[in-house]
């Protein structure tokens, strides 16, 4: 199957923190809820490609070894949210709640990066 994110796929994911990756994963979930809740199944389908592709990506990366159980439970709970009986009996707030704080981490880190202008701050070094 080709890789819906190219870039991420080919090792880039791998670079970014756990809290970037959970982040990113959120986006597309939030993207994939919103899309439903408003009944456009093409978009909701998309995104939902999109997210669990990032969620593969987070279980093969090496550093979440030791979190699989976690990771793999949250694809399976997400898959059976919006395709299967709901067995874990989960709500569409229940999975936002669960990715929001990731992803206005990852954001704010981003943000604390940016100066005015929108470009990187430059690194400091410590003498």
């Amino acid at each position: 199957m080709t890789p819906i994110h190219k870039q991420l796929a080919g090792g880039k994911w791998f670079t970014l923190t756990s809290m970037e990756q959970l982040g990113n994963i959120g986006s597309e979930i939030e993207r994939t809820l919103r899309a439903r809740e408003k009944g456009d199944t093409a978009r909701c389908s998309a995104a939902f490609e999109r997210a669990l592709e990032l969620i593969d990506l987070t279980v093969s990366d090496p550093k979440w070894r030791m979190r699989l159980k976690e990771l793999l439970r949250t694809r399976e709970a997400f898959c059976d949210y919006l395709f299967g009986d709901n067995e874990y009996r989960i709500t569409a707030e229940q999975i936002r709640k669960d990715f929001l704080a990731y992803g206005a981490a990852a954001r704010t880190k981003v943000l604390r990066q940016k100066n005015d202008f929108g470009t990187a701050l430059p690194k400091t070094t410590n003498f």
